[in-house]
């Protein structure tokens, strides 16, 4: 939620008050030095009713950072030395719009502010670009979406409204014509809290949904108990914490509160500050206290950190996900030894674990998987047992009982007189390790399965029939040893004659030389000459035994492995042309996967134009070359082939060089096949962040996205420089951004490689080259060349269209997409006069 930024100083088809705001800042360093660029920024800090204000343009203000680019529409604005706040809209992209109160510091050089939503009326749903914030005639503050619906109101209708305020604390006010209180923000927290600000019974705050998982977080005051966090799913909400000192909470009759002062909110202990600061309420169930460093972040800690131990979260480890203790942190596994659960994601397992059977709720065949030494994160609260002195049989029968609404049981207490408590869960939460911890109590959590028997085991017959399968257990163990045994030595036997295994009926489609895996390893000397290494896998220098030098490509990984090397070779391995590295052949042999490719003694495009060093620098005639043969490689997989290939990875890594510098397309491990007739493809979100064509977005794409990916490869290669680069100063790190700016300026010639005396030299050259980018550029996929016209271009067998193009500034990050809409026109293209 936090993100930051300096205002913009170049942005398009500015406002009259943009205008204005834009000389200022040009005069500020003369006229006014003490005056800085924040606190240029400006809005009313109370409107009187009626009013509307609508999420889209015209905006207010342009926020951009080194990676992100935000649009603002300023409801009201209050600003002091301390916190400031800044009440309305912020855009991502046009289309992707939040609303609520935002809080930054404003800082001794002004020109940095990091915002942060500290209020949603709709608890941080985004919206488009059309919703809007009506302020009725009626005295109600609605906020409607952009089909006119109504997403949140203050339901103030005829309770005298005159006006909305915003308080130097933060707090919206709606008041009437005695400027009495009629609604304020105060009284309906979301996910944080601000200075001055109270939390009493009845108002708690709420975290966002993580994840997109059914639970929540809430942080709440109860009278006489004082603070209680808990976690509520639509099935049950359980607490896992209670406050220690309800002392310190202020009384009114017998009701608690916790007032959120300089110093302290109720038994927390705060550093005293002037500058912004606020609590929130986080997706994880951890509460934090932010205060700003006074420079350009934030400073945050775990108000909870010696309340709750790391593993005592409800979901620290997803559902069924077990937490032990450590010296470097919480570690989380799944009940691994019971073997009906698997993680859900290898490479992160606080994601949580899957049953490797799904359970069906009418199943007749549930039984339980035992894990001894486990506590249970609500047992911190005093939680009544479900049945008391009783069985683990008979704990286990009453959660069989419940079908799906028991997914887990505990069992602990029992001793050699009496029986123990049973806690029935609806809930698949988090559970601690107990052995290290000595947490009380020690409970067996007994974990619903499917045995998958077909046939229903009561307790007493599973009891009765124990001894028999025990002796048929091992007859049955012995009988599958023998076939095991003769099984592995036919396998054997096969995998020598045929020195290697056809573990995956799609490979018999892949008509390579099939290499085998302890020959490649003999090639490579045991992988040790690493060439590169990329996402799927690491590259290795080898050596045919005719002498002929080879890459290796090795691919690592769990999931991505048989997506990626059929994609890779089914891909590359049917096609051939001059500007595509060719694939000699693969290895596939048990777990190993491999891909081997002619190789390209002069490596990847990026360590000859990312470079201030001379020994890097390649020539205007190479670079123009380099160009036209991605072009060249391009056309012929989105329009030669039998089927389209979209590449969806272009970007100078994937660009190879040979020793002659011809460019050849590589690494085809995200590539989609489409049919010639099949003018577009849904697909998920892939490729690099920087070379995404903006309708990632919508998740419909064509082979266009390659187009676009080929403009920014296209831009790096005149610039010789990467499209985001954060070791430039903050007005030159998207290198969009900057283009941008120095076209509107007719300067284009100051974008040319400067670390190459031939490259200025040709410059102008360049400059025109760059026409050809912007038209790749462009938001509109249907208006972006095709590649083939593109060669046509560079060949100079066809000119530009002389019309303005629009292109984004693009950013992932996370799950979002924001850009900076660009318009450049054919002359501001031409370069200097």
């Amino acid at each position: 939620m936090v993100s930051g930024g300096i205002i913009s100083s170049c942005s398009c088809a500015p406002s009259p008050t943009l205008l204005v705001l834009l000389v200022l800042l040009l005069l500020l360093p003369v006229l006014l030095p003490s005056l800085t660029m924040a606190e240029s920024w400006n809005g009313p800090s109370s409107v009187s009713l009626p009013a509307e204000w609508t999420a889209g343009r015209p905006y207010d203000y342009n926020l951009t950072r080194a990676d992100l680019q935000v649009s603002i529409k300023i409801v009201l604005y209050r600003q002091t030395s301390g916190p400031s706040f800044f009440y309305g809209f912020t855009c991502y992209y046009e289309s992707v719009c939040y609303f609520g109160l935002f809080i930054f510091q404003l800082i001794e050089d002004m020109k940095s502010i990091q915002p942060v939503i500290v209020w949603s009326a709709n608890h941080g749903k985004p919206m488009k670009h059309a919703a809007r914030l009506q302020l009725t005639e009626e005295g109600d503050l609605v906020l409607l979406g952009d089909d006119g619906n109504k997403i949140w109101s203050t339901d103030t209708k005829r309770k005298s409204a005159v006006g909305l305020n915003l308080t130097e604390a933060g707090n919206v006010v709606l008041y009437d014509r005695s400027n009495a209180v009629i609604w304020q923000s105060f009284d309906h927290p979301a996910d944080c809290l601000l200075p001055g600000q109270a939390l009493r019974p009845g108002m708690k705050l709420t975290s966002p949904v993580p994840d997109g998982r059914a639970l929540i977080y809430t942080f709440t005051v109860e009278d006489h108990v004082g603070f209680v966090a808990s976690v509520t799913t639509t099935s049950s909400s359980q607490t896992y914490y209670r406050t220690s000192d309800v002392s310190k909470m202020t009384s009114n009759i017998g009701q608690v509160a916790a007032l959120y002062g300089n110093k302290s909110f109720g038994e927390f202990d705060l550093p005293a500050t002037s500058l912004a600061q606020f609590i929130m309420l986080e997706s994880d169930g951890h509460l934090r206290h932010y205060v700003h460093d006074g420079n350009y972040s934030w400073n945050k800690e775990d108000l909870l950190k010696d309340r709750i131990n790391d593993c005592g979260y409800p979901q620290v480890c997803g559902s069924y996900g077990i937490c032990s203790d450590t010296s470097i942190g919480p570690q989380c596994d799944c009940p691994s030894e019971t073997g009906y659960f698997k993680q859900i994601e290898e490479r992160q397992p606080a994601k949580g674990c899957n049953a490797s059977m799904s359970i069906s709720c009418d199943s007749p065949n549930h039984t339980f998987a035992a894990i001894s030494n486990i506590y249970y994160f609500a047992f911190s609260d005093v939680i009544r047992a479900d049945i008391s002195n009783t069985t683990v049989e008979t704990c286990k029968e009453a959660c069989l009982s419940k079908g799906c609404s028991c997914t887990m049981a505990l069992f602990h207490n029992e001793t050699a007189f009496f029986g123990g408590d049973c806690y029935l869960l609806s809930d698949s939460f988090s559970l601690m390790d107990n052995t290290n911890m000595g947490h009380t109590p020690n409970a067996l959590a007994l974990i619903k399965v499917d045995n998958a028997s077909g046939h229903p085991i009561s307790s007493s017959t599973r009891r009765g029939r124990a001894r028999t399968m025990i002796i048929i257990g091992t007859t049955v163990g012995v009988v599958l040893m023998c076939l095991v045994s003769i099984y592995c030595i036919f396998v054997r036997c096969k995998v020598k004659a045929d020195d290697v295994e056809d573990d995956d009926p799609d490979l018999q489609r892949l008509h390579l030389t099939r290499f085998p895996y302890e020959d490649l390893k003999a090639m490579t000397g045991d992988f040790n000459n690493k060439l590169g290494e990329g996402g799927f896998g690491s590259v290795f220098l080898g050596t045919l035994p005719s002498g002929v030098r080879i890459a290796v490509k090795r691919l690592d990984g769990f999931g991505q492995i048989k997506r990626s090397f059929l994609a890779e070779a089914g891909t590359i391995g049917t096609i051939h042309h001059v500007n595509l590295v060719r694939l000699l052949g693969f290895c596939a042999e048990k777990s190993h996967r491999l891909l081997v490719y002619e190789y390209m003694c002069n490596g990847s495009l990026d360590k000859w134009i990312f470079h201030k060093d001379q020994e890097f620098d390649i020539r205007w005639q190479v670079r123009r070359k380099i160009i036209l043969h991605i072009a060249k490689g391009l056309a012929y997989l989105h329009e030669e082939c039998h089927q389209k290939i979209m590449h969806l990875d272009i970007k100078p890594q994937n660009i190879l060089l040979d020793e002659c510098f011809n460019a050849k397309l590589a690494d085809f491990g995200l590539s989609k096949l489409i049919d010639k007739d099949q003018s577009q493809v849904m697909t998920t979100m892939r490729g690099t962040p920087g070379y995404l064509a903006p309708e990632w977005l919508s998740s419909v794409i064509t082979e266009k996205v390659d187009v676009y990916s080929f403009g920014i490869v296209m831009l790096e290669i005149l610039c010789g420089r990467k499209n985001v680069d954060r070791s430039l100063p903050s007005d030159e790190v998207h290198m969009l951004t900057l283009f941008k700016c120095k076209a509107e300026q007719e300067q284009l010639l100051d974008m040319v490689d400067k670390y190459s005396s031939d490259m200025q030299l040709h410059g102008q050259e360049a400059v025109k080259m760059m026409k050809i980018a912007a038209w790749c550029l462009q938001d509109d996929y249907s208006m972006r060349p095709s590649m083939s016209a593109v060669v046509k271009c560079l060949e100079g067998l066809v000119s530009v269209a002389s019309s303005s193009y629009s292109f984004s500034v693009p950013f992932v990050h996370g799950k979002q997409i924001v850009d900076e809409v660009t318009e450049l026109s054919a002359l501001q293209l031409s370069g200097p006069r």
